[in-house]
């Protein structure tokens, strides 16, 4: 029988689901705060279960001699060393979605709050004031909401404001316009949102590319008045700028559930005029979290018992028969994902994954799942193997895939189509007998190309002088070319380089590189 060691608080019924399931289970609840006593005894379980308070560090899994699954109850995992946990062969879960209806609820609060200017006036009319005239707020009902980020919380948050009767519009790279439909919101682009919307509610992870989204430029754009509400990640906004914005009457009003340090116990941010701040709260409720106990509780149950792996994020779903001959293969279906990901700039409608050879005849879900996270990874940033088809659904994006026998050179190969507003992209790899991933075909040129930790992608129009004057300006710059890959469609037409350096490549380096002539777009691509 399996053993369970529940650290942090977790509810009654959670614990009672494990013994349902026929897993032993030892509640103790404060052991998560006491770290000697979880090293102590933490070598005995087969199963830990946490929330926040416990801290998995390299220690703990050193430790940890029969540990095989570490279940969070919620989102969040900074709690958890997942790379010594995988090195370990820990499998690594938690409940991505359990939260969902609690933190759309939270923005709707704060929404109305900072209509109608709620913990202000509450303070005032406590202090034994009656500033009726001083509160003046605003109607919700026919304003426009903007929606950055529209998942599944952005989805319920649109949802929510279209019974108040907003309209609401959302900027979302993998929102299609089937989707937008569905749920009722128009799609626009970033700068047209930030100049119609009354207020803008933010929804999406903290990625390289959404870093300060909320930006003193983008402040700018903004509608003078507008209000702006963020309980997704701190870091989506710039603190300084919101603050000015707040202080000039550029905005009228902000409501902040996170903040980029937390505990936000002295922001800069507390001074400003119209700011409503909660201490991420966008989770707590106590049906929340009763949901993100009971889902973990019957996860790490399905795994123990019967090996069924579901929201893991450091494994997809393999067994431990068929993982010698597939994980090279799921490593290439991420990469291709992640190239195409990194490389795509529009909406995604949908994507075509093709299997052919002996790769078509293995278990492909997992294929698809790896492939799905590398598409989604780019802009989303918290994405794992299982949630990776979920929000790929969420979104409305077209999953296709096509099995057939080999027909061409090569006895396996990948290949992913992501169809866009626009046009239609594809990438194809294969695997060679060393085990290593290779691309051998981008956008229907023909190439050959070891796909490695930082690599930069270049077109170009392929005329004489261009490889002298790109190499010329890479060892100018310091940057060391580990190999050189090249294709093109027909002389003198489009061509492409394929580039595997050595280092990371900044932004004033690729900004020059993409300033060099005959360059037609420059991506620095990291794996």
């Amino acid at each position: 029988m399996p053993k369970v060691l529940v650290s942090d608080k977790l509810s009654e019924t959670a614990v009672q689901i494990f013994r349902d399931n026929g897993v032993d289970v030892d509640f103790l609840p404060d052991v998560g705060k006491d770290k000697e006593k979880l090293l102590e005894i933490i070598g005995q379980y087969d199963g830990l279960a946490i929330r926040s308070a416990t801290k998995v560090t390299e220690k703990v899994i050193a430790a940890a001699d029969n540990l095989k699954v570490v279940g969070r109850a919620g989102i969040g995992v900074d709690n958890v060393d997942i790379p010594q946990a995988t090195a370990k062969g820990i499998i690594v879960m938690n409940t991505p979605f359990g939260n969902s209806i609690t933190t759309a609820e939270h923005a709707i609060s704060l929404l109305l709050s900072l209509a109608r200017q709620i913990p202000a006036a509450d303070a005032s009319t406590r202090a034994g004031k009656w500033e009726k005239s001083k509160f003046m707020g605003v109607e919700v009902t026919a304003k426009t909401l903007g929606i950055i980020g529209c998942g599944n919380i952005g989805a319920i948050v649109a949802d929510r404001a279209q019974g108040l009767k907003m309209k609401v519009i959302a900027f979302d790279p993998f929102l299609t316009p089937e989707r937008a439909l569905d749920l009722g919101v128009e799609k626009v682009e970033l700068d047209e949102l930030l100049a119609r919307a009354d207020f803008i509610s933010l929804h999406t992870p903290l990625t390289d590319a959404t870093r300060g989204i909320i930006s003193a430029e983008n402040i700018a754009k903004m509608k003078t008045g507008a209000r702006l509400i963020n309980c997704a990640r701190g870091g989506l906004v710039d603190e300084v700028a919101l603050k000015e914005a707040l202080e000039s009457g550029k905005l009228a009003g902000a409501a902040m559930d996170v903040f980029e340090v937390e505990p936000a116990t002295d922001n800069p941010l507390f001074e400003a005029p119209n700011l409503i701040a909660t201490p991420h709260l966008g989770a707590s409720t106590n049906e929340a979290q009763e949901n993100v106990a009971l889902q973990v509780a019957e996860q790490m149950s399905a795994y123990l018992m019967h090996g069924a792996i579901s929201n893991a994020l450091n494994f997809p779903s393999i067994s431990a028969e068929e993982a010698p001959r597939l994980m090279p293969f799921v490593k290439l279906a991420e990469m291709l994902g992640s190239f195409a990901g990194q490389l795509t700039e529009s909406g995604i409608k949908g994507v075509r994954i093709e299997f052919e050879g002996h790769v078509a005849d293995l278990n492909t879900k997992p294929m698809v799942s790896a492939l799905l996270t590398g598409v989604l990874k780019p802009l989303l940033g918290d994405v794992n193997m299982v949630s990776a088809p979920v929000l790929a659904k969420d979104r409305g994006m077209h999953v296709e895939t096509v099995n057939r026998e080999q027909q061409g050179a090569y006895e396996n190969y990948i290949r992913l189509t992501v169809i866009t507003e626009r046009q239609e992209r594809s990438v194809a790899g294969t695997v060679f007998a060393d085990g290593k991933p290779r691309l051998i075909q981008v956008k229907g040129v023909n190439m050959e190309a070891e796909i490695t930790p930082a690599m930069l992608y270049i077109t170009n129009e392929d005329k004489p002088g261009f490889i002298g004057r790109l190499g010329t300006l890479l060892g100018n710059e310091g940057v060391n070319i580990a190999n050189f890959n090249l294709g093109r469609v027909e002389s003198g037409g489009d061509a492409i380089a394929l580039i595997n350096i050595d280092g990371e490549l900044s932004d004033k380096q690729l900004a020059t590189i993409a300033a060099l002539e005959g360059v037609k777009q420059a991506k620095s691509l990291k794996f």
